[in-house]
Parts: structure tokens; C-alpha cells; sequence
């Protein structure tokens, strides 16, 4: 993912099990037929399939492939999305949400075949996947998922009972769908890519894109790179219309892994909405034991307390999994998605004044199959080949569904208030004194709002308070030690420096604000 750099949480387990070979940095001027910026699973699976079609393709990240949200995912590969359908149903209609299924299905079945294709392990386990709830008064939507499923032409099922180790009031069941690690999968992706002649530049932060003749792209470097085409792949796309920015909303969620022993492994890929979500599934750790995976406390950026969310969720796993952490270390990280307003991602012409720059963004949670599918359907634009059926269904320039507007609207009145209510109660410079180490505040100054974080050490460093982006206030973010902006997401370094877009520049360096 383009906007990533020097990330201050700890790697997943993916990037800490996989080998990730450094690639070269963009040191000079150079002219492609396609550029594709950002280094995730949509990226990655856009640029390889250009290659193989014969197109000379670019790939350009800011920090290493994998470092955005693609390497902090929980890897599912799987057709049912939580509640999605029943929603698709009345939004896309019943054609809508059968494309939906079907270009979801196509890109695990393509997953598939790219690991035998490659010859690689990545790790890919057939495993059933369920929408669970255990509220008797929410049965009623596992019904109408399940029905608006089967409707869709997915074989689900509803059930009462499952392998959990709790008791539930219904689920969704489908059969047949996937889990892998992420990291294994993409790199074999990106040595695919290269071996195919395609040229990654890691460390690489595009900040502008200008439509011209030919798409020119600046790097904070100081180099350019021409293309005939462009495809931001960013997640929250870094270049794109105000248009598109508002039909998106960033949302965090908290991830905690330990081993488990191999008899207490739920034997699938679990999700509820319920209680801020979670989400459990294992993965292959040792001969007798496997790493249950457990995602929840749903927040969005800013948001704060995420010390405690995450304790909360830790303690949620020890309640319910026996031996959870005690034969071996217990990992934590998080990871960032972006939601889109009616529930489809943006995958193609970012706006109807366009012809060669794309976007893929808006997975909501589902950038595995997503991805896939968005690296399929982009290639297929790019390279005049047949277009799936869907095309039009993840079309960015399409109109949300009026049903959608006041999410729409009550997304962007939650931004303004931020933008404006974030400056409105900020404390002052006198507060810098209780900071404790590990911690940060934001404070005003003379008309300034600045952010200051107290190191272990107990040495303070300041950066301006004001996201690079648009301009909104950053919170901080307790359990990770990061800047937050909670108006699109930006994230930031205690010293400024991005973690992760859509912002490209820095936090500015400042004054310690009492002096």
C-alpha cells in the first residue's frame, strides 16, 4: 500500500513469518506503459496480471509490499461478507448481488489456481465460513442473509449450531471457501510479477499525479514516472476526487493471536456483528498446537482508548478458548479498512473526466477476494480484453442508492464535526507536564494546535496537529503510539512521518509549545 512508512506497531504474524527480499528504490526518471502505485493484494494482483498480458508495468510503494493493510489482514478467502447480501438485495438488486457472489467466488477459485500455478505453500486450507449471532432477537437477519444468499447462487445454509466453543442463536454456513497467509501468497505474487519482467520500487512515495497527455507521477524524491496509464491502489485512494473521498469511511480494528491446542481449533472462519465484531479463525503454528486469530473492537481512527478495546478483546479470547496464550507468546496488531457507502468497492474511472487513471478501493474488510477481483476486472479495462459481468456493478462513477444517502450524509457530518468540534476544547500547553511515557496529547497554543508525544525515555517530541491531508485535527492512538486522523484515516509516526494514507506528507515538525 502506497503511504506506509517506518511503522511504529508491531508486524503481524504474516510479515513476521514471511520473507519479504528488498526491492530497489526509484532513483531516476523513467517512462512505463502503466504505473501502478501501492504494493497491496490489489496493487500486486493489478501489475502481475498487466505483465502476463503483456503490458510494460511499474509498480511503485512507499515503504515494502505488504506494509499496509494487506499484510494485518486475518487472510480469509471467502464469499459471504458478514451480512452483506440481504443488503445487496435491496441496494443492487437481485441481479447486483448475484454478480457480487459470482466475482467473488471467481476470485477464489483464482487464488486457487495462482498457488498451484506458482507451486507455492502458502497455506491454503479449505475451510467452511460463518456469520454467526447470539442474540435470539437478531435470528431473524441470519434468516434473511441466508435466503438472500441462496438467492444470490451461493450454496449457504442456516444452522443453529457450529464448532465454537459457545453456543450461538443461528449462523450462516458456506462450505467450500478459503483461508491462507497473505504475505506467502503476495510475494509469490511479486516474484511472479518480476520474473515476468514487471519492476517494483519500494520506498517510493508518490505524492502527485497529474492527467495530461500522459499521466506524470511525482515522487518525495524528486523523480517522475510517465505512464499511458494509471491504477491508485492505495486502499483510501491517495489521488482522487472529493466525490469519491466522501463515499468512503475509514475503520480500524484490533487484532489479537496466540496458539491454541490443536483440539480446541474451531475448524472454520467465524464472524459476528455483535459486540463491536469479532472474528476468529486459525492458522498452521507447530505440529499440536494452530494461531487462533481473533479481530474485533471495530473503531474508527481517532477514536481513542484503543488500549482498552484491545485488552477487551483479549480477554474476550481468553474467556472463550481454553489455553489461549499459555504455551506461547500472545501477538497484537491492527489493521485498516475503508468502508464504502452502499457496500461495493470502487474498482475503475475514479470520475467521468478520466480515461487512464483507475482506482480500486472501498473493500470493507473483504480485500482478499476483493483485491482479486479488483487486479482481474482492472486488467481486463487495461488491456481491452473481455469484461466480466460486474464491471459495471464496482463502477466508482455510479450513484449511491437513495436508501444510502444519510449514511452518506451522517459519514461526512461526523468529518465536519471533527474538522471544526476537534479545535473547540483542546487543552493547553500546561497539560504537556502530566504526559507519562508512551503517551500523547494535542494541545493549543497561541491559535496553534500542536501534538506532543513523551517518548519511553521521557523525552517530548512536537509535530503540528493538523493532518496533512485536509487540514483535520489528529487524535492519538494509545495502544499503537500513532497519530490518527479521524476524518479519512491518515496515520502518522510520533516524529510526523506517515504510517499510512491518504495523506503523502509528513506532520510539520514544531516548537515544544510551553516555550
Amino acid at each position: 500500500m502506497n503511504g506506509t512508512t517506518g511503522r511504529a506497531a508491531p508486524l503481524s504474524h504474516w510479515l513476521a513469518t514471511a520473507h519479504r527480499p528488498a526491492r530497489p528504490r526509484l532513483e531516476e526518471d523513467l517512462s512505463t506503459d502503466v504505473a501502478v502505485v501501492g504494493g497491496g493484494i490489489a496493487g500486486l494482483m493489478t501489475a502481475w496480471e498487466l505483465v502476463r498480458a503483456g503490458r510494460e508495468t511499474v509498480l511503485l510503494e512507499a515503504d515494502q509490499i505488504l506494509s499496509g493493510t494487506t499484510g494485518f489482514t486475518t487472510g480469509k478467502l471467502t464469499a459471504l461478507h458478514g451480512l452483506r447480501y440481504e443488503r445487496l438485495r435491496h441496494t443492487a438488486g437481485t441481479e447486483g448481488a448475484e454478480l457480487y457472489a459470482a466475482s467473488q467466488q471467481d476470485a477464489l477459485a483464482h487464488a486457487a489456481a495462482c498457488c498451484a500455478e506458482w507451486g507455492i505453500d502458502a497455506e491454503l486450507e479449505r475451510r467452511s465460513a460463518y456469520t454467526y449471532v447470539r442474540a435470539d432477537d437478531r435470528v431473524r437477519e441470519i434468516r434473511a442473509e441466508t435466503a438472500a444468499a441462496r438467492t444470490a447462487g451461493l450454496d449457504a445454509h442456516f444452522v443453529t449450531e457450529t464448532p465454537l466453543p459457545f453456543p450461538v442463536a443461528a449462523a450462516v454456513r458456506l462450505d467450500e471457501q478459503y483461508q491462507f497467509h497473505p504475505a506467502a501468497f503476495l510475494t509469490a505474487l511479486a516474484d511472479a510479477f518480476t520474473a515476468a519482467g514487471g519492476r517494483i520500487f519500494e520506498h517510493t512515495r508518490v505524492t502527485s499525479l497529474h492527467e495530461q497527455a500522459r499521466i506524470r507521477l511525482e515522487s518525495a524524491d524528486g523523480f517522475d514516472v510517465h505512464a499511458s496509464d494509471a491504477v491508485v491502489a492505495t486502499h483510501f485512494p491517495a489521488f482522487g476526487p472529493i466525490s469519491l473521498m466522501v463515499r468512503l469511511t475509514p475503520r480500524r480494528e484490533l487484532v489479537v493471536a496466540a496458539p491454541v491446542p490443536l483440539e480446541t481449533d474451531p475448524d472454520g472462519m467465524y464472524i459476528t456483528p455483535e459486540d463491536d465484531t469479532r472474528s476468529v479463525r486459525t492458522a498452521p503454528y507447530g505440529r499440536d498446537t494452530r494461531l487462533l486469530i481473533v479481530t474485533g473492537e471495530a473503531f474508527r481512527p481517532g477514536d481513542g482508548d484503543v488500549a482498552e478495546r484491545r485488552d477487551r478483546l483479549e480477554t474476550w479470547a481468553r474467556a472463550y478458548f481454553p489455553g489461549f496464550g499459555e504455551t506461547g507468546p500472545v501477538l497484537r496488531w491492527a489493521a485498516q479498512d475503508v468502508d464504502p457507502v452502499d457496500g461495493l468497492p470502487f474498482v475503475g474511472h475514479p470520475h467521468p473526466g478520466t480515461e487512464h487513471v483507475y482506482v480500486a478501493t472501498g473493500f470493507g474488510g473483504w480485500g482478499m477476494s476483493g483485491g482479486i477481483m479488483a487486479g482481474r476486472l482492472l486488467a481486463a479495462f487495461l488491456t481491452g480484453g473481455p469484461r466480466p459481468p460486474w464491471a459495471e456493478l464496482y463502477d466508482p462513477r455510479r450513484l449511491p442508492p437513495v436508501r444510502e444517502v444519510p449514511g452518506l450524509l451522517k459519514s461526512q457530518a461526523s468529518v465536519a464535526g471533527h474538522f471544526v468540534g476537534d479545535r473547540l476544547h483542546l487543552p493547553g500547553p500546561e497539560t504537556v507536564a502530566d504526559l507519562a511515557p508512551g503517551s500523547g496529547t494535542v494541545v493549543r497554543d497561541r491559535g496553534h494546535a500542536y501534538a506532543v508525544h513523551r517518548d519511553a525515555s521521557g523525552t517530548l517530541r512536537t509535530v503540528s496537529a493538523r493532518c496533512t491531508h485536509m487540514g483535520c485535527l489528529v487524535a492519538f492512538n494509545d495502544a499503537e503510539e500513532a497519530w490518527e486522523c479521524p476524518c479519512h484515516g491518515s496515520r502518522f509516526a510520533p516524529d510526523g512521518s506517515v504510517l499510512q494514507g491518504p495523506a503523502t506528507e509528513p506532520l510539520e515538525a514544531a516548537d515544544d509549545p510551553r516555550s
